[in-house]
């Protein structure tokens, strides 16, 4: 099965149940989540199988397949992946039946079916596959463009009571970074057939010898597309109305994966195709990370709403995975990408329990809480593990991640290492207090009478909880994927990691 078409199937599954949801009777609602849970589950079974025959040590691409298209232009349909693309399809493939399962309840609003709800989960999913997998850079274009259409009918049809402002506002802002990249990607293919290639495939245009001034219009094309996907401080404003105003299941897709997106886009392409733009271009992503890590751990301290506290505590771990990136050390590029991952886990974690919270109050805001860990004292130990996690206490999944970027950054860095490094402590106090607001104290006295832990949530967080702790403790089969994949990049872009300096004066 070494040449069997793992990825056009696993981009085309989705879909196809997608599909079989929508057909389904629009009077079977429970139908149609077990057919999306199912399928949801085949899914995730042939990825873990495909990630069972990856090696570390083979080919830097793997699982490749290729099928004409658009011949005129050197269109195809392009897939293969490296460690950095396989970590993120199995991100996805664990988080979607989780979200099916979290949504059992949710898939309410609008004039819209149950059916459609999870059709459009379905099809949000294979989209996000393919952008992922798809390695002809249109192909990667256009699911970067398509995939926002059932993330913008998640949150208009099944959001909060300002849904179509947010779902109005995240479409846009990605439209409007869609278009410079279109720019670049036209701007790309021009290029390469002025060298008489005309060709969309990344490892032909990584080949190219494009010149520097060249080189920078293009980066900033795709760039400002990935900032913006991110998102990346100053382009992030978007992500808190979307965050706080989509059902908790596209909540989770929309920090766990979409925003990962963006940072994929910085290591996929932004590096390999546009080295030298990307050293030229390296000191500003830099302030623009640190900033973001600031800035978005203080803005997340002054929320009261959790909903939006969460999205916003998604801008300052970007600017970590930001800081990574550009730091061109192999540490800090390796600690991005695990940051990307466990993220996905712990931000995606935090999202459902609030979401269990809400479902119970009605309310996503912290002050109609209080003392709650006293009547729901499983879903508040639960909270505290996915919050110990966001703020990457030792022993969980994300520290490992935080710890690699600040001592890759460190090296070439030291100044944003530490201005980063303070990131952890206000990351501390914003998602302590929100927990100590909701949870402890005196018990308000308007909450209403509150089941804990139910069987079907248990089945939802349990699998997050357990990989939390996991890769806080034994991250090293992630690592070990991640890593030749990150040398690879940073070899496209002629960097190395910097020579250790011993102490000329002496000593024991």
């Amino acid at each position: 099965m070494s040449n069997f078409a793992f990825l056009p199937l696993l981009t085309v599954l989705p879909l196809v149940g997608a599909l079989v949801v929508a057909l389904l009777p629009r009077d079977n609602d429970k139908l149609a989540k077990q057919v999306a849970l199912g399928w949801s589950l085949v899914v995730l079974a042939v990825t873990l199988v495909m990630a069972g025959r990856y090696k570390a040590d083979g080919d830097r691409f793997q699982f490749v397949s290729s099928y004409e298209w658009i011949p005129r232009f050197g269109i195809r349909f392009d897939f293969g992946v490296d460690g950095i693309a396989l970590v993120m399809l199995v991100l996805i493939a664990i988080l979607m039946p989780v979200v099916v399962l979290a949504s059992w309840h949710d898939a309410v609003g609008g004039k819209r079916t149950v059916g459609t709800f999870f059709a459009l989960m379905l099809a949000l999913e294979s989209c996000m596959i393919g952008v992922f997998a798809a390695t002809d850079v249109f192909l990667f274009y256009v699911f970067f463009e398509v995939m926002l259409v059932p993330m913008y009918f998640l949150i208009a049809s099944y959001g909060g009571s300002r849904r179509q402002y947010a779902a109005v506002k995240f479409f846009l802002y990605s439209l409007v970074g869609g278009l410079f990249m279109l720019a670049a990607v036209i701007g790309l293919y021009v290029v390469s057939s002025g060298e008489g290639v005309g060709t969309f495939s990344f490892e032909k245009l990584a080949a190219l010898d494009i010149d520097e001034t060249t080189q920078r219009w293009l980066f900033l094309g795709f760039f400002i597309a990935f900032a913006i996907k991110a998102p990346l401080f100053p382009f992030h404003t978007w992500l808190p109305d979307a965050g706080g105003q989509a059902p908790i299941g596209a909540a989770v897709l929309l920090v766990g994966v979409l925003d990962k997106v963006g940072t994929y886009g910085f290591l996929r392409y932004c590096l390999p195709l546009f080295p030298e733009a990307s050293t030229f271009f390296a000191p500003v992503a830099i302030v623009l990370s640190v900033i973001g890590i600031i800035y978005g751990a203080l803005l997340a301290m002054g929320q009261s709403d959790m909903k939006r506290l969460v999205a916003y505590t998604s801008v300052a771990h970007f600017g970590f995975i930001g800081l990574g990136v550009f730091a061109f050390t192999s540490q800090a590029g390796t600690g991005a990408v695990l940051y990307m991952v466990n993220h996905g886990l712990s931000t995606g974690a935090l999202f459902l329990v609030v979401g269990f919270l809400v479902a119970r109050r009605g309310s996503s805001a912290v002050a109609d809480f209080g003392g709650a860990g006293k009547v729901i004292p499983w879903i508040s130990g639960a909270f505290l593990i996915v919050g110990l996690s966001s703020l990457s206490l030792p022993g969980t999944n994300a520290f490992v991640s935080e710890f690699l970027v600040l001592l890759g950054s460190f090296t070439r860095l030291p100044v944003a290492a530490v201005i980063a490094a303070v990131g952890m402590i206000l990351a501390a106090l914003y998602i302590l207090l929100m927990y100590q607001r909701t949870m402890h104290g005196q018990l308000n006295p308007d909450l209403p009478k509150m089941k804990d832990l139910s069987r079907r949530e248990a089945f939802v967080i349990a699998p997050m909880l357990i990989l939390i702790i996991a890769l806080g403790f034994y991250p090293k089969p992630v690592i070990d994927v991640i890593n030749p994949a990150v040398q690879a990049t940073l070899s496209d872009v002629g960097k190395t990691d910097p020579a250790p300096t011993a102490n000329s004066g002496g000593g024991k």
